[in-house]
């Protein structure tokens, strides 16, 4: 009798054992995939912004040496060769003026919000699990007929689904 009440209760706690490692696994996978996701999405808005940066430095690296030239030309001492050069530097001010560059990121690009994950129900209910002894038998009776008949649902899903109007 003692050997059965040992066997029984060490077969128990490795089923128990082997449900909650399967649930911190599946979290595990989730907070995985979530975790790729949100890497995935910064490596694309940080490559947009780079390209950004990179375009605007090119632009006004261009300006700085539109300015110098026409500085340059201001100090040309005569004056037919001064008017040919400010002509040509009018009009690559007006075309470097009219340059569209990519526009800026709207307000609020850098936020990674739609990421966020609200698990205060799921972790109220994880606090909540009843643990009385003798629930245990009739789950495993249960699952063993959910299994056993997959595509309709038990009494414990009908249940959950007609609740879920009322909420």
């Amino acid at each position: 009798m003692l050997g059965v009440f040992q066997d029984n209760s060490r077969r128990q706690k490795q089923l128990l054992n082997q449900r909650f490692e399967t649930l911190c696994a599946v979290l595990e996978e989730r907070k995985g995939e979530l975790l790729q996701a949100l890497a995935r999405e910064q490596e694309e808005k940080l490559q947009r912004v780079r390209g950004l940066i990179r375009q605007y430095g090119d632009h006004l690296e261009a300006s700085s040496k539109l300015v110098e030239s026409a500085i340059q030309s201001m100090e040309e001492p005569q004056m037919a060769l001064y008017l040919q050069q400010a002509k040509e530097l009018i009009n690559k001010v007006g075309t470097m003026s009219k340059v569209e560059l990519a526009g800026r990121p709207e307000p609020g690009y850098e936020s990674m919000e739609q990421f966020s994950v609200s698990v205060e129900h799921v972790a109220e209910m994880l606090r909540t699990i009843d643990f009385q002894p003798g629930a245990t038998g009739e789950e495993e009776d249960e699952e063993v007929a959910l299994d056993g008949d997959e595509g309709s649902a038990g009494p414990e899903e009908e249940r959950l689904d007609g609740s879920e109007g009322l909420h």
